[in-house]
């Protein structure tokens, strides 16, 4: 439960139709397995303990003695465990027939919750036996014991108050307007489903995107356990094709014909931080709904999901070359607009032969060819000083001769020395002012030439530096528009190299594939022996490592000790636990220091879920105190 994740469990027994005690039976040693993987939330299918399809069967008496039986059984079976357990069974409540889950916990049934919408239709004759559930708490009497009996009824932790727990059958998901809806708009985090769902061609494509998608539009997670093998095949075939799901996100998936159990683990606290972070999406209190308080014991979760080591980036190679795709059209599409409303005649870029200038460069050639703009409108600003390299020189000519931009070399050595001399800079002393003197040069030169021939400085800088202030004040920091700003550096390397693969010219693929290979430097400092002395991922940290913190802090709003964790599980092997925490403490450190200059950021164009501009969607006092993130990212242990 620390960090707020909780494991769940769908599972689909072996069962014989009509045969409650072989199936509670069954039922029971699912249980077992699952409390031994330390499932905290455990569903089974709709009807298990009878069965699906038993038909008319329904209507015996001694079958749903049986039914209540069993439920005893399976619920003894509960005692002394630390879960909250689903298993759908019929019940008779006041002479009438209802498709039920019983809710139990250590021994005890919490409630019952009927299906609300009975299908009567295609393959299904549900409402030949069953009646549509009631909302609102009633009472229903087992073994003498009066139980909550009604849809609208909501099962709360203890321990986590984000952790409440509604519940639908089947049909109810399949619904316009679903029982879960309602349950998320009450509150609930976790809507569990059992489902005795049967297989046609394609229906679980389509069942597997209601689950998704349903957990999305309801910023919840969703466990689905579904009927499978042991079912009658007289006229239909089921295959327990179980799913746990989170905001969107398919975390687990059975094979489906196989009966297979799957875990996972649900993030109760980001989808309470989604929803305060979505005021739109609005809880009420007037529903009606009763709440029944469960515990758990408070332990910590043992992770078996998986998190991505580039969360910015899709790992499926499709997916990732239309991501790329998109994001140069945004890009272009955002500096179109740009130049269109200002008349301006020429794109001025200072072109390093890194990474990021070249995506910018890049972004300038399509933007031009979407204007139907001669490209030798572009004019690429080479700048060599005391740390350029011959590498990055000729990449940056090269670049700009491919394209087709025109390049315009100002070697700044001179004018940098005058200015140290102006001010009584030692040149020996590589100090800040003297990296950060040749930077606010650099953008001296391309606004004068941008005013010359009446163009916009197109900036270069990205997101990841942005984040870290990683830029110069006043130097590579300004700009007339930033086509990068929405870009983290893992991204940009994607970007470019989709660009290689797909521009069709190998000159130009070739110079791409080199500026990758280059180490990322702002080439401030003098190289030794010809070759890049200052590398910024040696003084800042792995772009990796920070990508990956930007996103759980600014997109998903995690403390430290959560983002170390994730981490941990996500890089160890590949870093050291030590190294980890050290470069997680410098992103927290910079990050809250250099807000100054993020508050002053150029125009830009955002491209993703997460954006550092001040009109954005970060609204961060330039003096905010990061002393309650630093002591608890102190506090951590390697």
């Amino acid at each position: 439960m620390r960090h707020g994740f909780i494991k769940a469990a769908a599972v689909t027994p072996d069962l014989k139709v009509a045969d409650p005690v072989y199936n509670a039976g069954q039922i029971c040693v699912k249980l077992r397995e699952a409390y031994e993987r330390r499932a905290k939330i455990i569903v089974f299918p709709e009807l298990c303990i009878t069965g699906y399809t038993c038909q008319d069967l329904f209507l015996q008496e001694l079958l749903l003695q049986e039914a209540l039986a069993a439920l005893k059984r399976i619920t003894e079976c509960t005692k002394g465990q630390d879960a909250l357990v689903f298993v759908g069974l019929p019940v008779v409540r006041h002479q009438k027939l209802y498709n039920a889950a019983a809710v139990l916990r250590d021994g005890k049934i919490l409630g019952m919750v009927p299906k609300t919408y009975i299908p009567n239709y295609g393959e299904f004759y549900e409402a030949r036996h069953f009646t549509p559930g009631n909302g609102e708490a009633a009472d229903i009497l087992i073994d003498k014991e009066k139980i909550p009996f009604g849809s609208k009824l909501l099962f709360a932790c203890e321990e986590m108050p984000s952790l409440l727990v509604g519940c639908e059958i089947c049909e109810d998901m399949w619904a316009v307007e679903t029982p879960g809806t309602s349950h998320a708009l009450a509150g609930a985090t976790v809507l569990v489903n059992l489902s005795a769902s049967n297989e046609t061609v394609t229906k679980d494509e389509y069942r597997k995107m209601l689950i998704g998608s349903g957990s999305a539009r309801l910023v919840c997670g969703y466990v689905y356990a579904s009927a499978g093998e042991g079912e009658s095949t007289q006229d239909l075939v089921f295959s327990g094709h179980n799913m746990i799901a989170e905001n969107g996100s398919i975390l687990a998936e059975a094979e489906r014909f196989s009966n297979e159990t799957v875990y996972g683990e649900l993030d109760i606290f980001r989808l309470a931080e989604e929803r305060r972070r979505l005021n739109t999406f609005l809880t009420r209190d007037d529903g009606g709904y009763t709440i029944i308080p469960f515990s758990l014991k408070q332990e910590e979760t043992k992770l078996t999901r998986k998190f991505a080591r580039a969360p910015f980036v899709p790992a499926e190679a499709a997916t990732r070359d239309k991501r790329c795709d998109d994001i140069l059209k945004l890009q272009s599409y955002g500096l179109k607009k740009r130049f269109e409303h200002t008349s301006a005649k020429t794109a001025v870029i200072g072109v390093s032969g890194g990474l990021d200038s070249t995506l910018a460069l890049l972004v300038t050639a399509r933007c031009f060819d979407l204007l139907q703009k001669d490209r030798s409108d572009m004019i690429a600003v080479t700048m060599p000083c005391f740390g350029t390299t011959d590498r990055t020189y000729q990449n940056a000519c090269k670049l700009a001769k491919t394209l087709g931009a025109v390049l315009k070399e100002v070697d700044i050595k001179r004018s940098v020395m005058q200015h140290f001399e102006d001010i009584g800079q030692d040149m020996d002393n590589h100090d800040v002012t003297y990296e950060n003197g040749q930077a606010r040069e650099r953008t001296q030169v391309l606004m004068d030439i941008a005013n010359q021939s009446g163009g916009l400085v197109i900036g270069t800088g990205d997101m990841s530096e942005l984040a870290l202030g990683w830029a110069t004040y006043n130097g590579d920091h300004m700009s007339m528009y930033g086509v990068n700003t929405g870009v983290p550096k893992t991204l940009v390397r994607h970007l470019v190299q989709y660009f290689a693969d797909t521009c069709g010219n190998q000159e130009l693929a070739d110079v791409l594939r080199d500026v990758l290979d280059t180490p990322v430097s702002p080439e401030l400092l003098p190289p030794v022996d010809g070759v890049i002395s200052q590398k910024t991922e040696k003084l800042v940290g792995p772009y990796e490592l920070h990508d990956f913190f930007l996103y759980y802090v600014l997109r998903l709003h995690f403390p430290p000790s959560k983002v170390y964790r994730l981490a941990r599980e996500t890089f160890g092997g590949v870093y050291a636990y030590e190294e980890i925490l050290k470069w997680l403490k410098i992103f927290y450190k910079r990050f809250f220091s250099q807000q100054f200059k993020r508050s002053c950021l150029p125009d830009g164009p955002k491209v993703g879920s997460v954006a550092v501009s001040p009109r954005g969607d970060l609204r961060m006092p330039s003096d905010a105190s990061a002393a309650v993130w630093i002591k608890e990212a102190e506090a951590l242990k390697p």
